[in-house]
């Protein structure tokens, strides 16, 4: 009991879209004694445990069973059909970066809660709910992998090979209760920043489904629909959660005054939401504000030789030429993909680039660091007070 209850207590309360505080006014006791509860601090008296039992609408017999322990999504991953020999082997260190993440928040003490699990919702109405919950309003998010990471969905930035049929994973460590999720670091910045909010959506709705593997295709609009209904959701999200409608329309309205966007438009707000030209044109398109005679027009141009000439460089891009976060090509890419899609260009060139860990895992490598030394320097302190 004392094993499984407060894991079943905290999975039956995130499966009702509830924090602790919320949960603990519901049946009438304190956020700390659910804090305490939930970390097996605590042992609930029967009556207790009847009444969470009733506001869940759980039997009581569901708080002492134990299931089946889940696959190894890792064995899952790579037996799946899209994973070939080349792509595994760059997964195994993805696979790596996963086990030491887990190891240096135990070391350090330092956990992640897990978000809420949505389902039945509209990607629009469940975007809306997300945004509202981190208190976002409609301001654009200035640093989406940070956000991601501190609100329980780790992330990795890799680079996979060009020939690969993956090109984002998103999987569930359930046993240890982690949600990681893998970014090809080979698109341009406005790319990666696309998938990971698209990489999101499955954390919050997808995560008990298995490891979701995400093909390159997935990410187009025109292709989206041939995969799994989760994709065209995940596409759905990202652009709401990372572009909403509202901010869109204040910015037209009060700034650009026009009654027909230019594509130096596009660009400012490209700029202002963080994302890549052509996820700003799709939603620009989605929402009616430019016309399929623009959409197709503006697609065709290279928006990195435009932004560099408008703004003096373009974002993503280091300022200083050649710096550690220079996007030779800037956004380019997505152009050259954009027109892929339509038939009117090859495939889109990749940018080379090495992995990049999390600015929160450099963080916990840190203080982990510490500890072992401030550990080691106690031994020896210990040791130094023993009679010999």
């Amino acid at each position: 009991m004392q094993a499984i209850l407060p894991h079943k207590i905290r999975k039956a309360r995130e499966a009702a879209h509830l924090n602790q505080g919320a949960f603990a006014r519901a049946v009438g006791l304190s956020s700390e004694y659910i804090s305490l509860l939930e970390a097996g601090k605590r042992t609930p008296s029967m009556a207790t445990l009847e009444k969470i039992a009733g506001f869940l609408n759980r039997d009581l017999s569901y708080f002492f069973q134990e299931k089946p322990a889940p696959p190894d999504p890792f064995a899952l991953l790579f037996r799946a059909e899209a994973v070939d020999e080349k792509t595994r082997a760059e997964l195994q260190r993805f696979r790596r970066y996963c086990d030491d993440y887990v190891r240096l928040e135990n070391l350090t003490g330092r956990r992640l809660e897990t978000a809420p699990f949505y389902s039945g919702l509209s990607p629009e109405r469940m975007a809306d709910e997300e945004r509202r919950r981190l208190g976002l309003g409609d301001e654009p998010i200035r640093d989406v992998f940070a956000l991601l990471e501190t609100n329980g969905c780790r992330l990795y930035r890799m680079p996979l090979p060009e020939d690969s049929k993956v090109s984002g994973v998103f999987l569930y460590l359930e046993q240890k209760e982690a949600a990681f999720a893998l970014i090809n670091s080979g698109g341009s910045p406005g790319r990666q920043v696309f998938h990971a909010a698209h990489e999101y959506c499955h954390y919050l709705k997808d995560r008990f489904d298995g490891p979701v593997i995400d093909g390159p295709d997935v990410f187009i609009d025109e292709y989206a629909s041939l995969y799994h209904p989760r994709e065209p959701f995940a596409q759905a999200f990202a652009a709401r959660f990372l572009m909403p409608p509202g901010k869109i329309k204040e910015i037209i309205e009060k700034d650009f005054r026009a009654s027909r966007l230019a594509y130096d438009h596009v660009l400012y707000l490209k700029r202002y939401f963080g994302v890549g030209a052509s996820a700003m044109l799709r939603t620009l398109r989605t929402m009616s504000l430019v016309s399929a005679a623009q959409y197709d027009e503006f697609v065709r141009i290279d928006p990195g030789s435009r932004e560099k000439d408008l703004f003096g460089r373009a974002s993503g891009e280091d300022p200083v030429a050649g710096g550690p976060g220079t996007a030779p090509g800037g956004e380019g890419e997505e152009r050259i993909e954009a027109g892929a899609a339509s038939g009117t260009a090859g495939p889109p060139a990749r940018i080379k680039r090495k992995p990049v860990p999390s600015d929160r895992y450099r963080m916990l490598q840190k203080e982990a660091i510490r500890k072992i030394a401030r550990d080691r320097e106690l031994r020896k302190a210990v040791q130094g007070t023993l009679p010999t």
